[in-house]
């Protein structure tokens, strides 16, 4: 990147749609999350927005005369639910002593726990001075914090550098280094691992499953109709409300089909199972999952072993499959750590949050030990697929 020679005009937008599209993507690149269609549609569905969604847009931009040069979604957030990254008990704890947790500013993607960027710049300077930029905004827009959430990992030095403080957290993600076929992957896994998957997966193919990827564009309405119903039945079940509604995935289905796969799972020709993903040509981001059934090993081979089928096939690097699940692992998916950013205006929480985190971070890197221990792979450490 080039240096800047100029001081950006800051402000704040409130809705993304009073930008250009090709400016912001220009900055954003191939990250789907990030796309001025994917920040669009989550505000033209109503999803962020509206109060009672607890979503507020209020990106951070700079411009040079009427260029944009430097941009950070960002939202002014009333309560902490959509981020997962999970900060209720600071909010308890700033609350019992008197002080107002809410609103916080948050730096992130709504509803996606996705690393990518969150620096969006021309230039090294302009990508430097968005953190500090976000402290001052802290200040105007009187706010008790600021957090950066899933973050990429290049940007990790600009953060902590600007004075914030880093919290990791362990996602799941399988690596293709170049598989021919789905039965080589297998047969770098242990002998055990290997005979489970293969087990699954006959189980499966004897209910009379079958399953296609569809590309945004193929998706149709009444396909779109029976994914949401799944994506909701999922929540409900989780005793949860779903957060996206289906104008939403219709709106993404049209202004973003390049970036979206939905792959169905089918018994005796009818829709039971639906996962989306979205993909940027290299890496297949899985986000959402439902079913009307409730049949075994069904979740395991529509989010796992398709995605995993359709990487290898398109010659896609990883495959990333979200929050949480231990057992990803045995299914290939190796441990990663992910990063978000935290900065209380405060100085006296900061320094507490700060003392905090430090804490955390020892069982985070415990866990993460313990989970590489169990890693599924025959091959030396060294070698396999899953190591990084």
């Amino acid at each position: 990147m080039s240096q800047t020679v100029f001081e950006p005009d800051w402000r704040h937008c409130y809705s993304i749609s009073a930008l250009k599209e090709n400016e912001w993507n220009q900055l954003a690149g191939p990250n789907p999350f990030v796309q001025h269609a994917f920040l669009k549609a989550l505000e033209s569905s109503g999803c962020v927005g509206p109060a009672d969604t607890g979503w507020e847009p209020a990106h951070l931009i700079g411009f040079h005369g009427k260029q944009l040069v430097a941009a950070m979604p960002l939202y002014r957030k009333w309560h902490s639910y959509g981020e997962y990254v999970f900060d209720h008990a600071w909010a308890q704890a700033y609350a019992s002593t008197g002080f107002n947790y809410f609103p916080k500013l948050v730096c992130a993607i709504p509803y996606s726990p996705v690393s990518g960027p969150r620096l969006l710049a021309q230039t090294e300077d302009l990508l430097k001075a968005l953190p500090r930029q976000l402290m001052q905004a802290a200040r105007n827009l009187d706010v008790s914090s600021v957090h950066a959430l899933f973050i990429a990992k290049d940007e990790r030095n600009t953060w902590t550098q600007a004075g914030f403080h880093e919290r990791a957290q362990i996602q799941f993600g399988w690596n293709n280094p170049g598989y021919e076929s789905f039965s080589e992957f297998l047969d770098t896994l242990r002998h055990d691992k290997r005979k489970k998957i293969k087990q699954e997966r006959k189980r499966t193919a004897g209910q009379d499953l079958h399953f296609e990827c569809l590309e945004g564009q193929n998706i149709r309405p009444e396909t779109w109709a029976f994914f949401h119903s799944c994506y909701v039945k999922t929540y409900r079940m989780h005793l949860s409300l779903p957060y996206l509604n289906l104008e939403f995935f219709e709106t993404l289905g049209s202004t973003m089909p390049d970036a979206i796969r939905l792959i169905l799972a089918k018994q005796s020709g009818r829709p039971i199972a639906a996962a989306l993903f979205f993909t940027d040509g290299t890496t297949l981001y899985g986000r959402h999952w439902g079913a009307l059934l409730d049949l075994p090993g069904l979740h395991f081979e529509t989010c796992y072993y398709q995605a995993i089928e359709y990487a290898i096939q398109t010659r896609l690097k990883r495959v990333e499959a979200g929050v949480q699940g231990e057992h990803k692992l045995a299914r290939g998916y190796v441990p990663q750590q992910v990063f978000s950013m935290h900065h209380m205006v405060n100085p006296d929480w900061d320094r507490a949050i700060h003392d905090w985190l430090k804490e955390e971070k020892r069982f985070v890197l415990a866990r993460g030990q313990s989970l590489n221990e169990r890693i599924p792979f025959h091959l030396s450490p060294g070698l396999h697929p899953g190591q990084e």
